[in-house]
This record gives C-alpha cells, sequence and structure tokens, in this order.
C-alpha cells in the first residue's frame, strides 16, 4: 500500500482566514509524517478564491504555523526546486491541463444556467432524493460547444466521469476505500470566470510537486476519487492517501465557534502554551499507547505512524486540554516561564521589575494552566486592593478584628517572610481555642482581596512587609 517514492507531503491552506484548529492538526501529522521518514515537508497556498483571498490572512497562517513549530520545508519563504508555491502563480500549467482535457474529450463545456441547476435541484428536494447534475451538456459535439462558446454564452467546465467503473484507494488508516463511478457526477473543473476549481489543481500541484502522500482531513475523501480519476486522465502518478478523523465538539457534532473557539490565533491570544497545544493537538486523533498523555516532539517523532491514527471522530476535551497547559507550565523553568508571562502582564498594565515577577510567577505556577492566567490573578498581589463580595462577608464575621490584629503584631519584626508562616498562624489559633481556618480565610481576603489564590506564605513574599501590614490594616477598617 506504501509507495516506495521518497516521503513529500504538503499542506495546503486557503489564505481566506485564520488558521483553524482543524488545519493545524492536519499540518501537524504531515509536518510529523515527513519529519519522522526522512522526508520534505511543504507548505503549498491554495489561492485560487481571488475574491477572499488577503495578505493578512497569509501572513496570520504563516506566524501561526512557526508558533507552533512547524517548520516546512520548501513553500512562502522557504522556495525550492518545485515551485511557485502559490496557486495563483501556476496558471499555465493549468491552462494546459484544461487544453488537453478539452482536446480529448475529458473536459467538456456545460451551458446549464444557474436558474436550470436550481430547478434541478428543488426537483430533487420534492423527491426526497439526492440531487445530481444530470449532465444534459455531455453529448454536445465539440463544434456546437465552440459555436456556444464563441456566441458569448455562459459556461463551465466539467470532468468526463467515466461510467461503470470502479475506484478503489487504498488509505492508509481507512483501509481500502470503493468509490462507483455512477455515484460520482461530472464535476466542474473550471469555473465560469476561467478559474480551475480546487480538485483540478489540487490533483495537478501534487504530481507536479511529486506528493507521495496526501495526508487531509475525513471530508476531502468525498473528492478522492475525483482527483484519482483526474490523475489517470492526465497519466500522473496517484499518491497514497490518509483521511484524518473529523474533530468533534462537546456535542459530537464537528467542531464549530459554537463548540469552541476553533482558530489557532484564539489560543495563542489566550495564553496557551505552544508545546503544550502541539502536544493536545496530536491526541485528536493519534496516541503513541494508551496510557501515554503528555509527550515531547521528540518523542512523537519516534511513535508516529500513520496507522496509529484512528478512524473515529477526536473529541475536543477542554478539560484536557487545560489540564495539558497545567502540566507544561508547572514543569517549565521560572525564568522561561517569566518570559513567556511578560507580554501578558504588560496587556493586563502591569509593568514589574524582573524580581517582583519572579515572585509571583513562583507562587501562582501551581495554579496557573495558562499564560494569561498570572495577569488574571496577579490583580490583587501588584495593584490596589479591592474585596470582592465573598471577601466583604468573611471580613465582617465575629472576632476577625482581634485575629488580623494579633498577626499583624507578629509580623511587625523578625525575619522576612516568616520563615513558617503556617505555624505562626497556628499558633495564635491555639492561643484563641479557634480553629485555624477561623483567621486564615479572613487574613486571604484581608490579603488578595479574595478567598481563593496563592500560599499566604507567597502573598507576603511578594507583598512585603510594608505593604502586608498596610493590608491588614485596612481590611480591619472594614470590620
Amino acid at each position: 500500500m506504501t509507495n516506495d517514492r521518497p516521503v513529500r507531503v504538503r499542506f495546503a491552506p486557503s489564505p481566506t482566514g485564520m488558521l483553524h484548529i482543524g488545519g493545524a492538526r492536519t499540518a501537524l501529522f504531515n509536518w510529523a509524517f515527513a519529519r519522522s521518514n526522512g522526508g520534505k515537508f511543504i507548505l503549498r497556498i491554495e489561492d485560487t478564491d481571488t475574491e477572499r483571498n488577503s495578505d493578512e490572512s497569509l501572513q496570520s497562517i504563516l506566524e501561526s504555523m512557526k508558533w507552533l513549530g512547524l517548520d516546512w520545508d520548501e513553500g512562502p519563504q522557504a522556495e525550492g526546486d518545485f515551485g511557485p508555491y502559490h496557486q495563483s502563480q501556476r496558471v499555465d500549467m493549468y491552462q494546459a491541463a484544461i487544453d488537453k482535457g478539452m482536446a480529448e474529450g475529458w473536459l467538456y463545456r456545460c451551458f446549464a444556467t444557474s436558474d436550470e441547476l436550481e430547478s434541478q435541484r428543488e426537483e430533487a428536494r420534492s423527491n426526497k432524493v439526492n440531487w445530481q447534475h444530470d449532465a444534459r451538456w455531455r453529448g454536445l459535439s465539440a463544434d456546437e460547444s465552440q459555436t456556444k462558446a464563441d456566441a458569448g454564452d455562459s459556461f463551465v467546465i466539467r470532468f468526463r466521469v467515466p461510467a461503470g467503473e470502479c475506484v478503489v484507494v487504498q488509505d492508509h488508516i481507512r483501509g481500502e476505500v470503493k468509490f462507483a463511478s455512477d455515484e460520482v457526477e461530472d464535476w466542474v473543473a473550471v469555473r465560469s470566470n476561467g478559474m480551475p476549481t480546487y480538485n483540478f489543481v489540487c490533483a495537478i500541484d501534487d504530481a507536479a510537486m511529486q506528493i507521495s502522500h496526501v495526508i487531509r482531513g475525513e471530508e476531502h475523501l468525498v473528492n478522492t476519487p475525483k482527483q484519482v480519476m483526474l490523475c489517470q486522465a492526465l497519466g500522473m502518478p496517484v499518491p497514497d492517501f490518509a483521511h484524518v478523523p473529523l474533530i468533534l465538539g462537546a456535542d459530537g457534532k464537528k467542531l464549530s465557534k459554537r463548540t469552541g473557539d476553533t482558530a489557532l490565533g484564539d489560543y495563542i491570544k489566550s495564553g496557551h502554551p505552544d508545546d503544550a497545544l502541539f502536544n493536545f493537538l496530536c491526541l485528536l486523533g493519534f496516541a503513541i499507547d494508551d496510557k501515554t498523555t503528555v509527550f515531547s516532539r521528540d518523542e512523537l517523532l519516534q511513535n508516529f505512524a500513520l496507522k496509529k491514527i484512528s478512524k473515529g471522530g477526536a473529541l475536543f476535551d477542554t478539560d484536557k486540554l487545560n489540564w495539558i497547559c497545567g502540566e507544561y507550565i508547572r514543569n517549565t523553568s521560572v525564568s522561561d516561564l517569566c518570559a513567556a508571562v511578560e507580554p501578558f502582564m504588560v496587556e493586563a498594565g502591569y509593568s514589574l521589575a524582573p524580581e517582583l515577577l519572579a515572585k509571583l510567577v513562583t507562587a501562582l505556577q501551581p495554579r496557573a494552566n495558562l499564560y494569561s492566567h498570572f495577569a488574571e490573578q496577579a490583580a490583587g498581589l501588584v495593584s490596589e486592593v479591592t474585596y470582592d463580595e465573598k471577601a466583604k462577608k468573611e471580613l465582617s464575621k465575629e472576632g476577625v478584628l482581634q485575629y488580623l490584629e494579633l498577626v499583624a503584631a507578629q509580623l511587625q519584626d523578625g525575619e522576612w517572610p516568616p520563615a513558617d508562616f503556617f505555624s505562626l498562624v497556628k499558633q495564635i489559633a491555639s492561643d484563641n481555642e479557634v480553629g485555624i481556618g477561623k483567621i486564615m480565610k479572613p487574613l486571604r481576603c484581608a490579603l488578595t482581596g479574595a478567598l481563593g489564590g496563592p500560599e499566604l506564605a507567597d502573598v507576603l513574599n511578594i507583598l512585603g512587609r510594608e505593604q502586608s501590614l498596610s493590608r491588614l490594616a485596612k481590611a480591619g477598617q472594614l470590620v
């Protein structure tokens, strides 16, 4: 089933929007297959949709792939021997194939109007059957077709699908897949504006770039027989295929904005660690084994194989993603974490000295799952303290003022930060015959303005003696 050509795979996004999670996962699998087999990973830009293309989208895609660590061997910014790598620059090659198809008869002009096509679709809906183009212009002679075209009649060019044949595809993930040609309509190869369609240019480019394996999403499986037929018509080699499973949202349906963020840029902006998201994307249809969840890029490449990719839909589990992100953050050095967190702190309006940032990162590292969490949780630690409703309620309880004053008295002198702050509070609780929670909860509220947060010993270290005592006094005034 595997061809013996050098491994060359491609990822071919359209510059009509941001790189989405599904595309990023497909790019990752192609990258991993190339890198684990000593092959080449090619980035090809499918920019035939001239009305929707934008340079902003292209730059976003390139930057997103770089952020994820998916370097390419050929493509934009890495020119190779099989360019150009923008489809809009390959029109001469497509036109040569169109001319050949028209001359040999496996392409033909279809003059059906949009009204006629809609009428056919409506009839199919009324009869509750799947609509398929009726190929009513298939039998028009070449001379009659040329006459109508010369007269200015609008047309598309369709591929003449041979009748009574079976296209067999050996898919590396799905095994043998058969397509009856009678169930494949005469598909549009060239639009009425003269621009060839995806199926037409995709197959031609894959052959011209010597692509050995086409690894893409399951939704493209329906395109495979069309591309195989075109390869056969042009006498081009047919690549191996591997169709990866759909990514499903929590509702079991294809991932959409309703069930979760779909653009990779959203995850970059929200502070997901790049290695963590890379790891998570690998798990959307692939597994090293039945017990390994967190693994490095090197471990992926040592274990990657198309046969390990599942056929069934891959669930986008947000809780699992957050857990993986947390694992990566907790295993990152404080210095690296400070560098990753600092842009989010600056965006939130916090300009911290390196020493204070390191203290903050150290304190929050056990609790954060995203880089942005550090900025969110820093509010009560590096800016003016405010008290939420729960904190105010806790501070209003009987005896709180006394406990705050007792703790403040202990913090006035001695080493800073206290060597064993918990024992200090525990002793105060014992002396006053109350549970330690009666003191710790209001104490946390006084120092941070909220019931949750890092260890109080870390809070004191971040605030310093003067700020800690000031907050205890301020909270005491609310009692």
